[in-house]
């Protein structure tokens, strides 16, 4: 599939295409974590190979491949111990956070950092605001969804 075409999710639903980086993060149990980015998330599998535990998902415009451990081809660096990803997290835009927030709150899953409001400089003149909220999956990995406030003009003496 050329750069520009636009691809499906699992069910058949367009998404954007293909990005420039896609993570892929190793996981112990590729169902535990699916559960967990499916049902709570609100991600789709775009496309999956059981057989070597592996899934593509997919929410919005945002994408990531699950690889469970000890199945098909893992690229491991050094020694992995829980939780997975110190020093990562991975930004996840959204265009409502509030039924995300729901959806975790009704499975019980707890935040890494409660919703906030955030406005971050972009240059002198300009700054983009934020709703966020972070979460951990089930490997440890830290989700930081946002959803966009839009952006706003900085006063002069700011």
């Amino acid at each position: 599939m050329s750069h520009d075409e636009m691809s499906h999710d699992g069910a058949g639903r367009p998404c954007s295409p293909d990005p420039d980086l896609v993570p892929e993060l190793l996981v112990e149990d590729l169902a535990r974590s699916l559960s967990f980015w499916r049902g709570n998330c609100g991600f789709a599998i775009r496309y999956d190979r059981p057989e070597e535990g592996f899934a593509y998902l997919v929410r919005e415009s945002a994408q990531v491949m699950l690889e469970e451990r000890g199945r098909g081809r893992n690229w491991v660096t050094g020694p992995l111990e829980p939780p997975y990803g110190r020093g990562l997290n991975l930004q996840i835009s959204v265009r409502d956070l509030e039924p995300l927030l729901v959806a975790l709150r009704e499975a019980s899953v707890p935040l890494f950092m409660e919703p906030e409001t955030r406005w971050y400089r972009v240059d002198e003149h300009q700054e983009v605001g934020v709703r966020q909220a972070l979460v951990q999956d089930p490997d440890g990995y830290l989700l930081r969804f946002q959803q966009s406030l839009g952006s706003r003009r900085l006063d002069a003496g700011t």
